[in-house]
């Protein structure tokens, strides 16, 4: 499996694997990598040489850009820091080729780039759900692969260790969106270091990742048994297949009202559980206790 390094993920603000509804993301195989609120440009999670960009139509969404965006670079996988941790014969880093979205480029193709360096500026495409914040979407292939098709990507790890972060359910409203609020709990006070990836950890103590429950599946970004049962809040949320999470029937509820889901991810800033509910009537200061109950009809957005 290809290893995306440290030093590119602190580039970036918080990441996920698999918060996604799109097979691209399926069993882990492209990350969004999502930065600062206030950052509007897009920096380079790799090194190489640009080999194509292109322009396509959109979703037509009232909060979205019209278009979106390909950006295609022949990978300097040594000068990125990508490891592979299969077996040597099957490793794909010579040709390998990244694909990147979301961002309105001003790279062209034979441009240089570095990690770190500006790739252009980032769009909320119309393929974004509304409570989904900019970010660059990455994903890797060979040479020889289809770059243009949504699927097709390699499975892709981290190389750091996320803290997991326990939470009772309870949480303080701090921010709103139309479509969402956000808590202030889980914090890493006293669960983690300053500047430690965290994320939101089950009642196991393995960190998940993804849209819990409005997407159909998720993941964990700690190192997890395969057919492991997974809880939390005293909910069960499904058996581990590797580190992929099939969701099980449940839904989540923000003060006994039923919400769309919560949506996970690792972050190195002060964490707090987005809680996706389009339509609520939540403002900041309100106290919320969010809970997990099993469903025979549990929404499925993807």
């Amino acid at each position: 499996m290809l290893r995306l390094p440290r030093s590119v993920l602190t580039h970036f603000e918080r990441f996920s694997l698999y918060n996604s509804p799109y097979p691209a993301h399926d069993s882990g195989c492209a990350i969004d990598l999502y930065v600062d609120a206030d950052d509007t440009r897009a920096r380079s999670p790799v090194a190489g040489v640009v080999r194509e960009t292109r322009t396509v139509r959109a979703p037509d969404k009232p909060y979205a850009h019209d278009d979106e965006y390909l950006i295609l670079v022949d990978v300097d996988a040594d000068a990125t820091g990508l490891s592979w941790t299969g077996r040597p014969a099957d490793d794909p880093r010579e040709g390998l080729v990244a694909r990147m979205l979301h961002v309105d480029p001003d790279v062209t193709a034979g441009d240089e780039v570095a990690v770190g360096d500006s790739l252009g500026r980032l769009v909320r495409s119309g393929f974004f759900a509304p409570w989904v914040t900019n970010h660059v979407h990455l994903g890797f292939r060979p040479e020889s692969a289809n770059h243009h098709r949504a699927r097709g990507s390699l499975p892709l790890s981290v190389d750091v260790t996320v803290s997991p972060l326990d939470w009772d359910g309870r949480g303080t409203v701090v921010e709103v969106g139309e479509t969402y609020v956000v808590l202030d709990r889980p914090t890493r006070a006293g669960q983690a270091e300053p500047g430690a990836f965290v994320g939101l950890a089950s009642d196991e103590g393995v960190v998940l990742d993804g849209g819990l429950a409005h997407y159909a599946f998720g993941g964990t970004l700690s190192p997890v048994d395969d057919d492991r049962s997974l809880s939390l809040l005293g909910a069960e949320l499904g058996r581990t297949t590797g580190r992929d999470v099939p969701w099980t029937d449940f839904d989540v509820f923000a003060n006994g009202e039923r919400a769309t889901g919560l949506s996970l991810f690792a972050s190195r800033g002060d964490f707090g559980t987005k809680v996706v509910y389009p339509d609520h009537d939540f403002a900041v200061g309100d106290e919320v206790n969010v809970s997990i109950r099993p469903s025979t009809d549990p929404i499925r957005l993807g």
